[in-house]
């Protein structure tokens, strides 16, 4: 019969069997993983996190697409998983992995990397970028580096030219803070307060659109979309942390040390970060090539970063990718508010914009429900899409009234046609008669052409006629009928 002390080491034996054997699986999906590293098969939509050690501490990373290695240095805030359906991150991943073999990161501290009670330096987040080329079996890149990004891809440039073969600074800085001989910084204690108030409405979509896409749509869907990647990217001590960490940078010493090909690339109306800023990169690295776009925005979050990304492809590549323009044959959708100008002159901004955020959300969750899609916002009105005409109508029709029980008239036009696309926009005769068409009808009046009515021909929907009109710049006379109530 065994002893107490037999059992207990019977015991304790059994227990090392148990954690031996979770060992050689854990081990087992180590070797697994290992053997996946490499070139990414996943597509772009599904990108896979993985890890990398920079000194004790786990970076999050990706690596999607396949191409020449780019290594995306991100700005002071990111989450290499939500960023695939924010702005401005979405249209940036999505493009530079078209054409590359994209591996991005969220520095310590932000994102899905490890927390951090302290800033770190310069160093050792430049660190960070080597850790991620290691694990990522990149042995050398070309670097892009955004707004805060910019010093590290700098640093990292200077201190590492075996593994940078090109650098792309976009909307960047070397310094941001004013100092006797750096006069075009700003105040760096009116950017601590504008920091302190950071961290006083961080996670509520209210300061993402103010450092970092300054076009954004601003509506309560998005605001909702916003906020949830505020909260995931960082605290609110944090994300104020972050931003102070860009006010201390200093890394205009390494610029002569930039041996690697540089593209400077730089809004000409950036709010945030001066146009002063990137002339002052592309003068201070040898044989930087600087391009200016027109923008009054640090990056879009409606999609029109696509100037800039054909200039980075191009430069990266040695080709500029060809517009791509396919002609559809689409249903074509315009709203418009009613008077909306008296009306924000009675209610102040306040009011009216929360008004307006309420019909936004009616106009796309009719869009939603009718399978429209949403191509842009035009002043207070929308422009959509749609692959059947009746399905338009009916929403058409469902705007109107749900818009009216807010107090806002609504009036629509509906044209069907054949439409160039182009990335995400919507181009033709088209849709310019759709324009027009919808500038015709009244109050409460989905107003379409005689294209539509034909086309829903025996599907119940009774029009009345509004008779033959000129549309302007459109050849001929189009006649124009009324959806009935």
């Amino acid at each position: 019969m065994a002893t107490g002390k037999e059992k207990a080491a019977a015991k304790a034996a059994a227990a090392q069997d148990r954690g031996r054997a979770l060992a050689g699986r854990l081990a087992e999906v180590r070797d697994d993983l290992g053997r996946a590293e490499g070139p990414s098969k996943r597509p772009a939509a599904l990108p896979e996190t993985r890890y990398a050690r920079s000194s004790n501490l786990s970076i999050a990373y990706q690596v999607v697409g396949t191409g020449p290695d780019v290594v995306f240095v991100p700005g002071s805030l990111s989450h290499v998983e939500l960023g695939w359906e924010t702005p401005p991150s979405a249209t940036q991943y999505r493009r530079l992995s078209s054409f590359s073999r994209m591996i991005t990161f969220d520095k310590r501290g932000t994102g899905l990397s490890d927390r951090t009670a302290e800033l770190p330096t310069l160093e050792e987040r430049m660190d960070d970028v080597r850790a991620v080329m290691d694990a990522a079996q990149c042995e050398k890149a070309a670097v892009v580096g955004i707004s805060e990004g910019g010093p590290m891809a700098i640093l990292f440039a200077a201190t590492f030219p075996e593994r940078v073969t090109a650098l792309v600074l976009w909307c960047t800085f070397a310094r941001v803070a004013w100092a006797p001989d750096y006069p075009d910084g700003i105040d760096a204690q009116e950017a601590e307060r504008f920091c302190d108030q950071i961290e006083e409405i961080w996670g509520h979509g209210r300061v993402w659109p103010l450092i970092s896409i300054h076009d954004a749509p601003d509506d309560e869907a998005t605001r909702r979309n916003l906020a949830r990647f505020e909260r995931n990217a960082a605290t609110p001590a944090m994300a104020a942390a972050a931003n102070r960490f860009g006010l201390r940078l200093d890394a205009r010493h390494a610029l002569g040390a930039i041996s690697a090909p540089t593209l400077v690339v730089h809004r000409s109306g950036d709010p945030l970060i001066s146009v002063a800023h990137g002339r002052y990169l592309a003068e201070h690295i040898r044989g930087a090539r600087l391009s200016e776009f027109p923008g009054e925005f640090h990056f879009s979050g409606r999609g029109k970063d696509e100037d800039v990304l054909d200039e980075i492809e191009e430069f990266l590549t040695g080709t500029r990718p060809e517009p791509q323009i396919d002609r559809v044959l689409k249903t074509i959708l315009f709203t418009d508010i009613v008077g909306s100008t008296d009306r924000l002159v009675r209610m102040g901004d306040r009011r009216w914009h929360e008004l307006l955020d309420t019909h936004h959300s009616i106009v796309r969750r009719e869009l939603e429900r009718f399978r429209g899609q949403e191509v842009k916002t035009i002043g207070d009105g929308f422009l959509a899409t749609f692959d059947g005409p009746a399905r338009a109508i009916h929403c058409a029709r469902e705007i109107t009234d749900r818009v009216g029980a807010i107090g806002l008239e609504v009036r629509a036009g509906l044209h069907s046609g054949e439409c160039e696309t182009r990335a995400d926009d919507l181009a033709g005769v088209a849709v310019h008669i759709g324009a027009r068409v919808g500038g015709l009808a009244g109050a409460g009046e989905v107003l379409v052409t005689s294209t539509v009515r034909d086309l829903v021909a025996g599907s119940g929907i009774e029009f009345n006629d509004r008779g033959r009109h000129e549309l302007k710049g459109i050849p001929g006379e189009w006649q124009l009928l009324a959806v009935a109530a």
